[in-house]
């Protein structure tokens, strides 16, 4: 691995990834709750019900996602099995987290008389639930339940891992979508573009950015010097 003879670890990027979800966690919050209004699953406002859908997408879906992604760089000593149960768990609950942040955002549109799909991040919000989907059981019938054989299992685990860094790229990259469509709507409709909330929607948007990278990063680096463990081997047994 080409980080590896760098002699680049994951451990300094795994404490910027926390660094910046906690970061983006809070600005994301902030946005929703003291510019936007609050968060509600029915309200006479229904910019209410669309404002749970960017919390849920960004802190359940995309930081408890990444923290599945990391956990065998952040715990690089735990028990093999114990690591893998966690990732999937916290996987499990990012997506169902995430479907239902889409569901909100359909609730939303439905209350409001908006028209559905018609943007490109949702055609990538949907495909990205999706394939996430697909991910999640692939790896549960593969490497928990019923589980493969031990071959079938260390040939597919690089393409399990390299895949969901692409569906997780993906998910940020339809976060991003949603920063600049919603902060285009309101600017549209009379939101100052200098102002203070502007800003601060650009500014989680990039810590986003940053927040990934960092996750990506800590994901194909090695955790030490020996051979690492988590994605880059799997127990004979």
């Amino acid at each position: 691995m080409a980080a590896a003879g760098l002699g680049v670890k994951a451990a300094p990027f795994t404490y910027a990834a926390h660094a910046l979800a906690a970061a983006a966690a809070v600005l994301v919050l902030v946005w929703c709750v003291r510019f936007r209004g609050g968060l509600a699953l029915e309200a006479q406002n229904k910019n209410l019900i669309f404002n749970v859908h960017p919390v849920l997408m960004l802190i359940g879906y995309i930081i408890l996602g990444s923290e599945a992604i990391m956990i065998y760089k952040v715990f690089p000593k735990l028990n093999h099995d114990t690591a893998k149960l966690t990732h999937l768990i916290l996987h499990a609950i990012a997506t169902v987290l995430g479907a239902f942040g889409i569901y909100c955002a359909f609730k939303f549109h439905n209350d409001s008389g908006i028209a559905n799909l018609y943007s490109l991040h949702s055609w990538l919000g949907i495909g990205t639930i999706s394939l996430y989907g697909i991910q999640w059981v692939f790896g549960f019938v593969t490497f928990f339940f019923p589980g493969a054989a031990p071959s079938v299992r260390r040939s597919a685990l690089p393409w399990h891992a390299l895949f969901g860094l692409f569906v997780y790229v993906l998910a940020l990259a339809t976060a991003e979508l949603g920063f600049l469509e919603k902060l285009t709507f309101l600017e549209s409709g009379g939101l100052d573009k200098y102002g203070t909330e502007a800003f601060l929607v650009n500014f989680t948007a990039l810590v986003v950015v940053l927040f990934g990278v960092s996750v990506v990063v800590a994901a194909v680096t090695p955790a030490h010097d020996e051979a690492p463990q988590g994605y880059e081997q799997i127990p004979v047994n």
